[in-house]
């Protein structure tokens, strides 16, 4: 059964494929699980008097799993590829796998860079693991569902959106106009250094060659395959979606802000 699951000698099960049942049961449970602990777990702490100290408990535990998760998934690809540099190709160098890096300086780190790095797991760990776990088409047409593949990326998805919606519940999201610069520079770092990685290793990280089965398709097709336009879109892509993320949650926050603000006057 061990053998079965870790994919030692191959697989004998033949995928159950993308959006299969099996595909849709499996990571709905996981994002089930990820909101009800998030909201569980974030509004006990909001208005604890201990919720600083509790949070960072919560963060560090999160640190914890994503990283050990991705550990032992990498111990068991390289046993089983008997190559021990097979971890070169699971590189934290996409979008979702950044997180692994990001949580744990939310968890560990101080200051400015703590508050960064809080801002960037609440960006993009969300729509990390709804993307990374229902669009994760390179996966689930590959490998069966209960696969050390799937199970490993849906752990470590799942723990990057639970942080992220633990960290906007329990009212510790700094989300300050100051930190935008930095949230840029990480993801411009990462994806050049993504880029670098795919044109050394011959692969796909950030999906910045190709789409893969995954939603990045549509923009790949749509720029006609260009290898200069396709990543330049795609980076483009992400630095959108971090304004309109700042901008809707600036919205949202002002009108709560002025209203805790009369609410103190009184």
């Amino acid at each position: 059964m061990i053998r079965e699951f870790c994919g030692f000698g191959g697989y004998t099960r033949e995928p159950e494929g993308y959006l299969s049942w099996q595909h849709l049961a499996f990571v709905t449970s996981l994002m089930i699980i990820m909101v009800v602990l998030a909201f569980v777990f974030g509004k006990k702490h909001r208005n604890d008097l201990e919720s600083d100290k509790k949070s960072h408990r919560v963060l560090v535990i999160s640190a914890i799993v994503i990283d050990v998760s991705e550990l032992i998934y990498l111990v068991i690809l390289c046993l089983r590829s008997k190559n021990p540099f097979a971890w070169l190709y699971d590189l934290p160098l996409f979008l979702c796998s950044i997180q692994m890096i990001s949580i744990p300086l939310a968890a560990f780190s101080k200051g400015r860079l703590k508050d960064a790095a809080k801002d960037f797991v609440c960006i993009f760990g969300v729509l990390g693991a709804v993307m990374g776990t229902y669009a994760a088409g390179n996966n689930y047409s590959c490998y069966p569902v209960f696969g050390i593949e799937n199970v490993s990326s849906g752990i470590i998805h799942a723990v990057a959106g639970f942080t992220a919606l633990y960290i906007f519940i329990s009212g510790k999201a700094s989300m300050k106009k100051r930190n935008i610069w930095i949230t840029f520079t990480v993801l411009l770092g990462f994806c050049v250094a993504a880029y670098v990685a795919n044109i050394l290793l011959d692969y796909n990280y950030m999906f910045l060659m190709r789409g893969d089965g995954t939603p990045y398709d549509i923009v790949y097709n749509w720029v006609g395959g260009s290898p200069v336009l396709y990543p330049i879109s795609v980076v483009l892509l992400f630095l959108i979606y971090i304004c309109v993320f700042y901008g809707i949650y600036f919205i949202i926050e002002k009108p709560k802000k002025k209203s805790e603000s009369a609410n103190a006057d009184k």
